[in-house]
């Protein structure tokens, strides 16, 4: 079946938050972070931008951006465990560094938890760079993060297709 890449509305929040609870236990975001996003994410003065992933009318993905100014900030990236290895992800992550582009950001930051060796190897393919920790981050689990930045996000884009 393909895989389809849309807009994030308000009707997907049920089935990304149980997503959510799934992939990320102890520091699952609420209903309102989602709808928060959400309200910032349409119109002209829109500074969000939210995916997510379908297949068979199932989300099996999802991801989100902001920015701000010169900076955008992945909020997050998050792919069904059936899911992992199709390149899901990276589909995601080049739909968040064009809409950065879009937004004319110069540099794309984010947070990765320091125990998340394959969402690091993504971003480093991508040509994110650590240039950090944030201690005891994630929350309750006191799990720490590693910042990653990646400079003109238009680079790592070029060329790249994305598919069904």
């Amino acid at each position: 079946m393909t895989c389809v890449l849309r807009e994030m509305r308000w009707w997907d929040i049920d089935a990304v938050l149980e997503l959510e609870r799934k992939l990320f236990p102890e520091d699952a975001w609420s209903r309102g972070m989602f709808w928060s996003e959400l309200a910032h994410a349409r119109g002209p003065e829109a500074t969000r931008k939210y995916l997510v992933a379908e297949v068979g009318g199932r989300i099996v993905g999802y991801a989100g951006l902001a920015s701000s100014g010169e900076q955008a900030d992945i909020q997050t990236i998050a792919v069904t465990r059936d899911q992992w290895g199709t390149g899901l992800g990276g589909r995601l992550l080049t739909e968040l560094l064009r809409a950065a582009t879009a937004f004319e950001c110069a540099e794309v930051m984010l947070e990765c938890r320091v125990d998340n060796i394959r969402a690091q190897k993504l971003y480093e393919r991508f040509g994110f760079e650590a240039i950090g920790f944030r201690r005891g981050y994630y929350q309750p689990g006191n799990v720490d993060a590693l910042v990653m930045r990646l400079t003109d996000p238009s680079t790592s884009v070029q060329g790249t297709e994305i598919n069904g």
